[in-house]
């Protein structure tokens, strides 16, 4: 019983941390983004993934949740409740999304599998959509941070793992997956309305 006390101001404390940090971050605050992100993410992953029951399906939402909290830090009211609870009633609703979503995309797509090779674009359309959408992703790179784009870069063009990529650039780990996530949470939103087209 002793403990108890010691055990609700530790969790009081972080609650204002995490508060502390939705407020920095509404301020534009990338660092505090960081911070909030190393604190909450195996929360949120863990959620999604129980949801989902897919690690590729939570990553996504993993994404989209850091992306919304990015959007939305400023509407943050203590008030209404915690921020762990509005982080995972973010988590929880956007794998819900993704759950009934993805069901509903399996059934308008069965049908079309036999028709879906029936017809190809041709060549030339290819190449220049090819083109617009490189020239796209060139420039959201070159909107993240050094460090952000550096790991990017090296991960997806290098094809390196976050193990190889923190040994060759002398960082730990956790920086380099959090550079990675960050740097792919503001790709994301940059790119949103390709994504939203279908071209990636």
């Amino acid at each position: 019983m002793e403990q108890l006390p010691q055990t609700l101001s530790e969790s009081g404390a972080r609650n204002v941390c995490l508060t502390n940090l939705i407020h920095s971050l509404a301020q534009g605050d990338q660092h505090a983004m960081s911070a909030l992100y190393d604190a909450t993410n195996r929360l949120v992953y863990g959620l999604a993934l129980r949801i989902l029951g897919d690690a590729g399906q939570a990553e996504e939402v993993l994404m989209d949740v850091y992306m919304q909290v990015w959007r939305q830090a400023a509407s943050y009211d203590e008030r209404r409740g915690g921020p762990l609870a509005w982080l995972t009633t973010m988590a929880r609703s956007r794998a819900i999304d993704r759950l009934r979503s993805g069901k509903q995309r399996q059934q308008r797509e069965e049908p079309l599998e036999e028709t879906s090779n029936l017809s190809a674009p041709a060549g030339i359309e290819e190449e220049v959509a090819a083109s617009e959408l490189r020239q796209r992703v060139q420039a959201a790179l070159a909107r993240l941070s050094p460090e952000q784009r550096e790991v990017i870069e090296m991960a997806y063009y290098g094809g390196m793992s976050h193990s190889e990529i923190a040994a060759k650039l002398g960082q730990p780990l956790g920086t380099v997956k959090t550079r990675t996530r960050l740097g792919m949470i503001k790709l994301r939103e940059t790119l949103k309305g390709v994504w939203d087209e279908g071209s990636l």
